[in-house]
């Protein structure tokens, strides 16, 4: 299994001298230039490690890794020309699991990488997230089986790429365009009919009552998602 490592510095030099050590390693990497552009491409890549510098222009470091904590467990080292004790405090208190202070020995950042993805992929916290589970909708990535409230339901392979896709991402709103696009792969053309009804299907097979869905809703004249519940987990 390759593993993908996000990279993201305002500075172009520093993401591409990163981008060929992490390569040199044998891990896949994105980058961004800016906190924004990252969680954007985490609703879009799966991700194994981020390396987000703090001092970014439209959304820096810290506020980046206060939602992506809201999304996902992924490990985060942040980098930071400062090195102050406020600084790393601040940055751990917000769910970064390391930190290193520019300038940095590349060879120093790599052996925090390898340590996190250790940590992360070997004592179960990314395999755990082959089993997705919100409000008893339960879905394991490894055997492709669903079930409901520990009953098992019968998706087609398209049935589950949608329910994964939007289980992935609780709250998140995907327009029909882009769950075509992300399932089928290929440019959604005319996919409004073709989408609505596999999630039609979907709902007569997960709920109870599918008129009034308890999983997959409808945010009129702007896509399907599945809302964020109260307890969201990822177990084995």
């Amino acid at each position: 299994m390759t593993l993908t490592v996000l990279v993201a510095d305002d500075d172009l030099e520093i993401r591409e001298g990163i981008e060929i050590y992490l390569k040199n390693e044998g891990y896949r990497v994105l980058k961004a230039a800016d906190g924004l552009e990252a969680v954007e491409l985490l609703e879009k890549e799966d991700v194994h490690l981020l390396i987000l510098d703090i001092m970014m222009p439209n959304m820096d470091g810290i506020t980046a890794t206060f939602k992506i904590r809201q999304m996902m467990n992924v490990p985060i080292i942040m980098l930071s020309a400062k090195s102050e004790d406020s600084d790393k405090i601040h940055g751990l208190s917000v769910g970064a699991d390391d930190y290193v202070t520019k300038p940095f020995h590349p060879m120093e950042l790599m052996a925090r990488v390898k340590s996190q993805l250790r940590r992360y992929v070997q004592l179960g916290t990314y395999e755990a997230e082959e089993v997705i589970e919100i409000d008893g909708l339960r879905l394991n990535e490894e055997t492709k089986e669903v079930s409901v409230d520990g009953k098992i339901v019968q998706l087609t392979p398209i049935e589950f790429k949608i329910t994964n896709l939007l289980m992935k991402h609780p709250g998140r709103v995907f327009s029909i365009n882009e769950i075509y696009e992300r399932v089928w792969e290929e440019e959604a053309y005319n996919a409004d009919n073709v989408v609505a009804v596999h999630i039609r299907k979907i709902r007569e097979k997960i709920e109870a009552d599918p008129k009034n869905p308890r999983y997959v809703k409808v945010v009129w004249g702007v896509g399907y998602k599945i809302d964020r519940p109260s307890t969201f987990t990822t177990s084995r």
